[in-house]
């Protein structure tokens, strides 16, 4: 699932937030803030998760403009990767990241003041590997994300194995 969220410095100036979340895992697979976001870079910033995590069956998000630009049209139709859109106004189509969103906004942005873009960087990255490494999730048997998804790479695996042939296995 993808969203933006947004928020303001002190000086008024305003950034957004690229969030991207793995709904079966509820990992956070990037949160990538900037003053400006097209729809060319959610595609790298999703190219860049496709070669670290492999290629999703499809993508759920909204209907802001960079998330129906050109560049994410082709981007899914070069890729062969379904994009689905939730209906407008309806926010609880995205359930998953409308709640990480919360989280994100509670826990991250409201408890800080940044002065610049590069100090918002590092607090975010910050509360994001804390997120997925650290804190337990109650949906996840009381276990951190990344470690969700560990077991469940490693269940996929084991089950894959279990189809091949005795003789392929070695």
């Amino acid at each position: 699932s993808l969203d933006f969220i947004r928020d303001q410095m002190p000086d008024g100036r305003r950034f957004r937030v690229l969030v991207i979340v793995e709904d079966c895992t509820r990992e956070c697979l990037a949160l990538v803030p900037d003053t400006s976001i097209s729809g060319a870079r959610v595609a790298r910033e999703l190219d860049r998760i496709i070669a670290w995590r492999g290629r999703p069956e499809a993508v759920l998000s909204d209907n802001g403009t960079e998330l129906t630009s050109n560049a994410i049209l082709a981007w899914a139709e070069e890729r062969q990767i379904g994009w689905r859109y939730n209906q407008p106004g309806k926010p609880v189509q995205n359930a998953y990241i409308e709640s990480f969103n919360g989280k994100f906004r509670d826990e991250c942005l409201n408890e800080h003041w940044f002065q610049t873009l590069a100090q918002a960087r590092a607090a975010i990255a910050t509360w994001r590997q804390d997120f997925n490494e650290v804190r337990p999730h109650s949906s996840l048997g009381r276990i951190p994300p990344a470690r969700f998804a560990e077991q469940h790479r490693q269940r996929a695996g084991d089950a894959a194995k279990d189809q091949l042939p005795n003789s392929q296995i070695d």
